[in-house]
């Protein structure tokens, strides 16, 4: 038998390629293989929803502490992080930005951060005790995802909406180019489908056969100011994609992590068949939270002391606090 790899986080532990029931540590423990201190797959659906409700309580953390940030989004899509990263993505245990061999994500709403960066450091990314940097002055945690300070997971630089569509095709069709047949996931908001560039991907994502891609539409029906009916209505989504080529399906629950799993494993027995794969993900801005949900008002706005105590109360610590 061949050496294996024992990564730990926390509570929960398992060894690499096989998953074992064992004791449960409070803390990282060595125990005899090769040791990693990091965060590991968790198949089983309590451990998913204690995994979610501990990045709830790190994004709300992370906003509040710099009194900034953007918490209703990163709440609303919580579920589908966990899944993609803790479920989905054929991912390699080593960061590497070219994405070879490998499924790649990139996330065009960069706004939403601090429920990546709370993913990612709890996937093993980088630690998570450097989510307290957040926002802070020379932090690889900034507002909007960079990469110019190499923080692993990150691939593009995002905050300026309506471009990540075309770096995802643009991925996708490298993949093929290198007869990669590995997949390549993006998501992004239903106001950021009010900008132009997001069609002209589009129509060239579904013209030219890019089967490799599933782009996810956070559909929560709120932007930054106000309900996207009011801002600008954007129809019948399911029909305009269906128009431009795509193959269009739709999560009618996506704050469930089993349906969210369900439904992205079924986005990707549809890929590889000529056409683009559209999921319509329903959630609610600011799950999670009682007084954040079903309004844009914490679309960018962060919680005072007071309402950041009645949130981590409704996200009780599971994981542990950074």
């Amino acid at each position: 038998m061949g050496f294996l790899k024992l990564y730990v986080i926390n509570n929960s532990f398992l060894i690499k390629r096989k998953q074992y029931i064992l004791p449960l540590y409070s803390k990282p423990v060595f125990l005899g293989f090769y040791y990693q201190e990091t965060s590991i797959t968790m198949p089983k659906t309590k451990q998913l929803e204690d995994f979610a409700t501990q990045v709830r309580r790190d994004i709300l953390r992370q906003v509040h502490k710099v009194n900034s940030g953007h918490p209703g989004g990163s709440l609303g899509c919580t579920e589908f992080f966990v899944a993609l990263f803790q479920e989905v993505l054929d991912r390699k245990d080593d960061f590497d930005m070219n994405g070879i061999n490998e499924d790649i994500f990139f996330l065009s709403n960069g706004h939403i951060s601090p429920v990546y960066y709370s993913v990612l450091a709890r996937s093993g990314y980088f630690p998570v005790e450097e989510l307290n940097t957040f926002r802070l002055i020379n932090s690889r945690l900034q507002g909007h995802p960079t990469t110019h300070e190499g923080l692993p997971g990150i691939r593009i630089a995002s905050g300026s909406l309506g471009q990540g569509m075309s770096v995802a095709l643009g991925a996708a069709q490298a993949k093929k180019l290198n007869n990669d047949t590995h997949l390549v996931y993006s998501l992004h908001g239903d106001g950021e489908l009010q900008e132009g560039q997001i069609w002209e991907a589009a129509m060239y994502a579904a013209g030219k056969k890019v089967d490799n891609l599933i782009a996810t539409i956070d559909y929560n029906k709120q932007q930054i100011d106000g309900s996207t009916d009011d801002v600008l209505p954007l129809g019948d989504l399911r029909a305009k994609f269906e128009s431009f080529g795509w193959d269009v399906m739709e999560i009618k629950e996506g704050n469930s992590l089993p349906a969210v799993i369900d439904g992205l494993k079924e986005a990707k027995s549809r890929t590889g068949k000529g056409k683009p794969v559209c999921i319509l993900m329903h959630t609610v801005m600011g799950h999670g939270v009682d007084f954040m949900m079903h309004t844009h008002a914490w679309h960018g706005k962060a919680p005072n002391d007071e309402q950041l105590e009645i949130g981590l109360t409704q996200n009780p610590e599971t994981l542990g606090d950074y």
